[in-house]
């Protein structure tokens, strides 16, 4: 994932110095050397809090891209804070958001803006569920869905994440109340932009569906399904959890290895894009409404524009205006358009179906 944002951020002219940070030195600098002169490497351990806080103040802004999640983003959000600069991250763990809002009235009272979830799920899908709950006088229900391609090349901790997601419980907004559900139930078949189409997807631990009722008032309902293309695999991770191969980190850093040997075998049949929906249902004008939106691009694309324009905005002080403390998406954006604007600009592509 972060592979992207170096990309991108090698485009802008007033990034004058980015560090590549990683436990994996020698790949952290084969990484810095193909990406030219303003780019550096250096080793740090994601645990060494002091480390990191010395490695912080040396630069203006973070971008957080270690995962998994529920193991890192609370750690790093704090360090940030401690080092007095604003965070960017493609969090996605609803376990890790609900523990870094926690740090809120410590970021603020540093000054310290840390956005958490500024990925394509969570990411973009809560900028679109904003815009959709912006466009109607009583918007009601928020159902997101979210469809990876097999074909993607992605790393251990990518599959470390899956394997968590579909694993034990999660959090939906259900009849305007927070309800514990089983990851992997619920299942639905959604109609997604091509090359995905129709699939099944199922309840899993993606922030959305935690964050979203927490900033946007008076819904009835917020959810959030994944799925993965070809299916099959959603069945075999599920199987997994069912007999305890994934119940806890170190059985999936142990099962994401392996997989991670032999994941060319589940690329057949798989699509090279990921996608994502999203529907708001309501009512405007005295009539029902429903609005939905949807995108599709390579994974790290999609997920890396989004990081990197949030912390370009945030150097530019674009969001000067707003204090210090945690922020998802739809907390920090009042108004999401001009930042989809700016995502489309730079290659996201995504459609809106309004009425």
């Amino acid at each position: 994932m972060a592979q992207a944002a170096l990309t991108e951020l090698g485009k802008e002219e007033g990034v004058s110095r980015v560090t590549i940070a990683d436990l994996n030195l020698k790949k952290a600098e084969s990484l810095a050397s193909e990406q030219g002169e303003k780019f550096q490497a250096t080793k740090v351990d994601g645990m060494d809090h002091n480390g990191l806080v010395r490695l912080m103040k040396e630069h203006d802004l973070a971008l957080g891209y270690i995962g998994p999640f529920y193991i890192f983003e609370k750690r790093i959000a704090k360090a940030a804070i401690e080092a007095g600069i604003n965070y960017v991250s493609i969090c996605d763990d609803y376990d890790a958001y609900l523990e870094v809002i926690t740090l809120d009235k410590e970021a603020k009272e540093r000054g310290v803006k840390i956005l958490t979830g500024f990925g394509n799920s969570p990411g973009i899908t809560q900028m679109l569920a904003k815009k959709g709950y912006l466009s109607m006088e009583k918007p009601r229900r928020i159902n997101i869905c979210w469809a990876a391609g097999s074909n993607e090349p992605v790393g251990e901790t990518n599959l470390m994440h899956l394997f968590h997601i579909f694993n034990s419980t999660t959090l939906q907004w259900l009849e305007g109340k927070e309800t514990k559900v089983k990851t992997g139930e619920g299942m639905k078949v959604v109609e997604f932009p091509p090359p995905i189409g129709k699939l099944p997807v199922y309840y899993t631990g993606h922030a959305e569906s935690v964050s979203i009722p927490r900033n946007l008032e008076g819904l009835e309902e917020v959810t959030l399904h994944g799925g993965v293309q070809p299916p099959y695999i959603v069945r075999t991770v599920k199987f997994f959890s069912r007999l305890g191969l994934v119940s806890n980190h170190n059985r999936r850093r142990i099962v994401a290895k392996v997989i991670s040997r032999i994941q060319g075998i589940f690329k057949r049949g798989g699509a090279d894009r990921s996608v994502f929906r999203i529907d708001v249902y309501g009512e405007d004008k005295g009539k029902d409404c429903h609005h939905y939106y949807t995108g599709v691009g390579h994974i790290a694309l999609i997920t890396s524009i989004p990081t990197v324009t949030a912390a370009l905005w945030v150097g530019e002080g674009k969001f000067a205006h707003k204090p210090g403390g945690v922020y998802s998406p739809e907390r920090l954006l009042d108004d999401p358009e001009p930042f989809l604007l700016e995502l489309a600009r730079r290659g996201v592509e995504m459609h809106y179906y309004e009425s």
